[in-house]
């Protein structure tokens, strides 16, 4: 019975764990793309919010997750000298084992700092 029951438990127990796992890495690439490394040091224009929306997409294809740029949410705070991005994607992993599954929402979010801009030391 004992063998049943792990047999039935350990592989939803993955299953959950890889979702998380995959959740917090989409989560840490928020955090790189908000933080607007690219544009801080002036290598690159500051994104629009559809390069944000695609950039998260294409972040979570990488970990296996597939979601819409709609599912991605792009709120921009801070001011006009001083722009900040957040990031969320709204998503919903099944989880799935004989006879029995069920939906894990999750819902990867960071808010990004400032983006001040780099003064001449002059």
């Amino acid at each position: 019975m004992g063998a049943i029951v792990v047999a039935v438990v350990a592989p939803a127990g993955w299953q959950i764990a890889s979702c998380e796992i995959a959740n917090s890495e989409l989560q840490e690439d928020l955090r790189d793309l908000a933080s607007q490394n690219a544009a801080r040091l002036g290598l690159s224009p500051a994104s629009t919010d559809e390069d944000f929306r695609n950039a998260v997409v294409q972040r979570a294809l990488n970990h296996g997750i597939r979601i819409e740029p709609d599912q991605v949410i792009v709120e921009r705070t801070g001011t006009e000298d001083a722009p900040a991005v957040n990031l969320a994607a709204n998503y919903t992993a099944r989880i799935g084992f004989p006879g029995f599954g069920f939906s894990l929402h999750l819902n990867p979010r960071v808010e990004g700092k400032p983006l001040e801009p780099v003064r001449d030391a002059r």
